[in-house]
């Protein structure tokens, strides 16, 4: 039950860095990895990255301990978490919260890069009521948003 609030952030101004040897490439679109910070702001801290691994490369993004954190595969198969679990294209894998980091790497014998998003955050830990496109606390909160939205209160964006 917030102001509505808008940043636009053109493709360009994502931070994208490298490791030394350019087998890995983030896009920092939340949070930070190797040595880039992301410019847009988020009202809680998450971690939104998007990495592309080369064929034998591997990183260790660090994690707050307190984040929940999960990859999803958007292409190419990897190896997640200090137990090496195998992740394909289209699969989510969830680390377990038990560190401060999480490990990924692409085979040496993959025949193609490993493209992935890295998401991460607190827990809410609150009870969620969705409905359509509204998602809120309670089924009060729902009517009240669908309330809102055919009475023309859903706030304004300022450009």
């Amino acid at each position: 039950m917030i102001a509505p609030r808008y940043q636009e952030i053109p493709s360009a101004q994502i931070p994208v860095a490298q490791t030394k040897d350019g087998s890995v490439t983030v896009r920092v679109i939340a949070g930070e990895a190797l040595g880039a910070k992301a410019v847009i702001e988020t009202r809680t801290p998450i971690i939104y990255l998007h990495f592309t691994l080369q064929p034998g490369a591997s990183i260790v993004q660090s994690v707050p301990k307190e984040y929940n954190a999960f990859t999803y595969v958007l292409d190419g198969s990897g190896l997640f978490g200090t137990e090496q679990e195998r992740g394909e294209d289209g699969q989510m894998v969830i680390f377990a919260p038990d560190g401060e980091e999480v490990v990924i790497a692409n085979p040496a014998d993959a025949t193609q890069p490993l493209d992935l998003l890295l998401i991460a955050g607190v827990p809410l830990n609150e009870p969620v009521v969705r409905y359509g496109p509204f998602v809120m606390n309670t089924e009060a909160e729902i009517l009240q948003a669908i309330d809102d939205y055919r009475n023309g209160r859903m706030g304004h964006i300022h450009a």
